[in-house]
């Protein structure tokens, strides 16, 4: 395996630390003699380290500290950086782990750690269980007679039930450990069958809203022990992309009612403030943007946020701003820009029933590549439907930039740049620029602006841009 190290806490180094209590994990590690292990434990799909000990002649070592772990799936590293096995950090932080890591899992042993010992008996049924349905799957993939099929369905059924009814087992016994919360994480929502559906029958929609309202069902937000585990992330990820509507103030409404379960568990809220920022900052698709501004209005900007450091809490508020100027339906900013000839041409003295906005570079690779196919697709097909394109020389110098404009021949386009005078000006009066306002950190970009400069996309590929254009000319001509 890669070297463990180069997972060290990448979104940790955004966070501030908070006192905790002790802990000792005692080890004996054979046939090691000597070298440095480590523990390690799941934040999402990071995988950060937690403690380091030495090892002495006998494989014996120890994990200390006076600050309290917080209880989720960790694992020892070997020397060598690979994950040996994992372990549960619950209710006992003071134990010892023996293990032969030449016959791993059958010879690892757990003293003083009654949590482990079951999560230890549960690893060795599952593996041995779930080779068993391996095996029937094969079978059955295999299978040439319908009661060869019936018979392997009826055994893989069987023991799925009885890997269910372990768990279920487990859960009854210890409803407050770790381990079932686990368990309660990994259950499905069971739809009721069609039978019991409204009027009778299968009803898609109903399906899907039974499945969403019960999606977290028994799963508890104020349990900061989810957070490092390594099934919470994909839980969260497959929600807001499967079952959320991806519009911004459906997300928004999710999203808050969310943070409020956690608010009451400072880890909690912490991890999942973390995730909707990550997720949402630069988002997937277009308009989700607006979700990262709602958060930082309401959260980030409020004083409800101090576990960011100083410098991540500036690049927040940075793009924040950035974002806010050019969200879907809002008016654009304007742009008072001058052409080729040095004569004005504000965005806002445009008249066309749609504008796009190209933002580039002359001597940007990608940009070479990109404009001159947006000037195809412009004269063959926008311009007649009365589309401007509005393009902005954002770097490059102004020789290369006429030069491009004449080798490529980029006709018909308002060709715009912004004088240093005028960016000096903006700049002393802490205004700020057009790569502020548009969000303009990399070229091309391209905008489309309605007849009264509305957004109504941003971000897309010149053939994107083109669908959304021909869309929307269909709409204006049926109306």
């Amino acid at each position: 395996m890669k070297n463990i190290l180069s997972f060290l806490v990448a979104c940790m180094c955004l966070l501030k630390a908070y006192p905790q209590d002790g802990y000792s994990i005692h080890l004996h590690l054979k046939p090691y003699t000597g070298g440095k292990v480590y523990l390690g434990y799941y934040y999402g799909k990071i995988k950060a380290l937690a403690d380091s000990a030495m090892l002495d002649a006998g494989g014996n070592g120890v994990f200390t500290g006076k600050d309290k772990l917080t209880g989720g799936v960790y694992f020892i590293v070997s020397p060598s950086r690979a994950i040996l096995f994992e372990l549960l950090i619950d209710s006992s932080r003071h134990f010892s782990i023996s293990a032969d890591t030449t016959k791993l899992p059958a010879s690892i042993a757990f003293t003083g750690s009654p949590e482990n010992t079951v999560f230890l008996g549960y690893t060795r049924f599952t593996a041995t269980k779930g080779a068993g349905i391996t095996a029937t799957q094969k079978e059955l993939a295999a299978a040439r007679t319908h009661a060869d099929s019936t018979r392997l369905k009826e055994k893989l059924k069987q023991e799925n039930n009885e890997l269910q009814h372990y768990r279920e087992e487990l859960e009854n016994k210890y409803p407050h450990s770790l381990l079932a919360e686990l368990f309660r994480l990994l259950r499905e929502p069971t739809v009721p069958p069609a039978a019991r559906q409204p009027g009778g029958k299968y009803d898609s929609n109903y399906a899907y809203h039974y499945y969403k309202a019960h999606y977290w069902d028994d799963v508890d937000f104020t349990d900061d022990r989810l957070t490092r585990t390594p099934i919470f992330e994909p839980r969260l990820d497959r929600y807001y992309k499967d079952l959320v509507p991806p519009q911004a103030d459906s997300i928004e409404q999710e999203v808050d009612m969310m943070l409020l379960k956690a608010r009451v568990s400072k880890q909690m809220f912490q991890y999942l403030m973390v995730y909707f920022v990550q997720k949402y900052v630069n988002p997937e698709y277009m308009g989700q943007d607006a979700v990262f501004v709602h958060l930082f209005e309401k959260y980030i900007n409020t004083g409800m946020t101090d576990f960011f450091t100083e410098k991540y809490r500036k690049f927040l508020n940075d793009r924040a701003y950035s974002l806010m100027a050019n969200l879907i339906g809002e008016p654009a900013a304007n742009m008072e820009l001058v052409d080729t000839a040095g004569n004005p041409r504000p965005l806002y003295g445009v008249d066309a029933p749609f504008i796009v906005i190209c933002f580039w570079d002359p001597t940007c690779s990608h940009c070479k590549e990109t404009v001159p196919k947006v000037d195809s697709i412009f004269q063959a097909k926008w311009k007649q439907e009365g589309v401007k394109l509005y393009g902005v020389m954002v770097d490059g110098g102004k020789e290369a930039w006429l030069q491009f404009i004449k080798d490529h021949n980029l006709t018909s386009w308002i060709h715009v740049y912004e004088t240093k005078e005028h960016q000096d000006s903006v700049e002393k009066a802490g205004q700020p620029g057009f790569r502020q306002l548009y969000d303009v950190y990399q070229t091309p970009i391209l905008y489309l602006l309605d007849k009264d400069k509305r957004i109504i996309a941003k971000k897309l590929s010149y053939q994107q841009l083109d669908e959304v254009i021909t869309l929307k000319m269909r709409q204006k001509k049926s109306n």
